[in-house]
């Protein structure tokens, strides 16, 4: 198996950012706590309060599929989903 990245960028709605904030706050500790998780930290854009970033390290392609069915990240996507203005995740191998 071999390690994957993960960027996740969330932009949050004009008048929404403490609403997203808190709801992707909410699954930072569930998500810690899954196995095959290494690492998932949460960023808020210095200059752009609006943008919040996932950095994340996988320790394979499976451990991230079974964290994107997981309830806390389904019970989120809904909760969410009239918060976020744009979503973009982007699934990365290290290579040096």
């Amino acid at each position: 198996m071999a390690e994957i990245a993960v960027v996740a960028i969330f932009v949050a709605k004009p008048g929404y950012e403490e609403q997203l904030r808190e709801a992707l706050e909410g699954i930072v500790g569930p998500t810690r706590n899954e196995q095959g998780v290494l690492q998932y930290d949460l960023h808020r854009d210095v200059e752009e309060p609006r943008r919040f970033v996932f950095v994340e390290r996988w320790e394979s392609q499976e451990a991230l599929a079974v964290h994107a069915r997981s309830a806390h990240i389904l019970a989120y996507r809904k909760a969410a989903a009239d918060w976020v203005e744009h979503g973009e995740i982007r699934v990365v191998s290290k290579i040096v």
